[in-house]
């Protein structure tokens, strides 16, 4: 039995069906988007964290591969888990760019909201900024796909928690129309967090460019703000 095969096992014995069925309907509900055609077993995250802690060091990179191509969300989920321990515990380039390769080589199957916000950043982000390489992010932020987008607005946290925004605000400025809701959800949160961490540069940006923002990154954008300056902004009296 191969360690993937383990995992699959033990990920079932921890399945609930009442989970099963919620967590569809908790994505639908406003939460975010999963794949077509995404199947859950009812794993909650912590469970699932209790199993990556157990295998993640034995895992290899071709067996993470075979549970990311997996219609069940809770495999691809903890796939990306172990991978995120895996970058965060190795101490050698080498193996860090082996799995960033990996990671940008399978991100068709990092497709859904889920995944993207509990892998990218501690990946992709953390590598383009501990090798000053931002191009890697703007380079997804060209593509059509909306996850490939999506991975880069999101990655770029890593950046806002050092207090670095210049990346940030090409990114968003380059998909501040694309249609897709969870892309407006996506760079209004950034744009939330980089208040949180600069607010005069946040405040000049927000005057700058609010009223070409969706109604929905702008209401992220502003969630932390007064309630009396969220309404001029969201009445445009800025």
């Amino acid at each position: 039995m191969t360690t993937a095969d383990e995992i699959k096992n033990a990920l079932r014995v921890l399945a609930l069906p009442e989970k099963a069925e919620f967590f569809p309907r908790f994505f639908k509900a406003g939460k975010g988007q999963y794949a077509e055609g995404d199947q859950f077993i009812g794993v909650t995250v912590p469970d699932q964290r209790k199993i990556v802690k157990e295998y993640w060091s034995r895992i290899s990179l071709e067996e993470i591969a075979e549970l990311l191509s997996s219609k069940i969300h809770e495999h691809r989920h903890s796939a990306l888990l172990m991978l995120v321990s895996k970058y965060e515990k190795t101490k050698s380039e080498e193996a860090k760019e082996e799995i960033v390769g990996f990671y940008l080589k399978n991100k068709q199957f990092i497709n859904n909201w889920d995944l993207v916000d509990n892998s990218c950043y501690k990946i992709l982000g953390r590598h383009a900024y501990e090798t000053d390489n931002p191009e890697l992010l703007l380079k997804l932020a060209e593509e059509e796909n909306l996850w490939s987008k999506r991975i880069a607005i999101v990655s770029t946290m890593y950046y806002v928690k050092r207090g670095e925004f210049d990346l940030l605000k090409k990114i968003v400025l380059k998909n501040l129309q694309h249609p897709h809701d969870l892309m407006h959800k996506a760079n209004g949160w950034l744009l939330r967090e980089m208040g949180n961490k600069g607010e005069t540069e946040f405040m000049a940006f927000l005057k700058l460019h609010y009223h070409k923002m969706p109604r929905t990154t702008l209401r992220y954008a502003i969630e932390k703000l007064s309630p009396h300056l969220r309404q001029d902004f969201l009445k445009g009296r800025i």
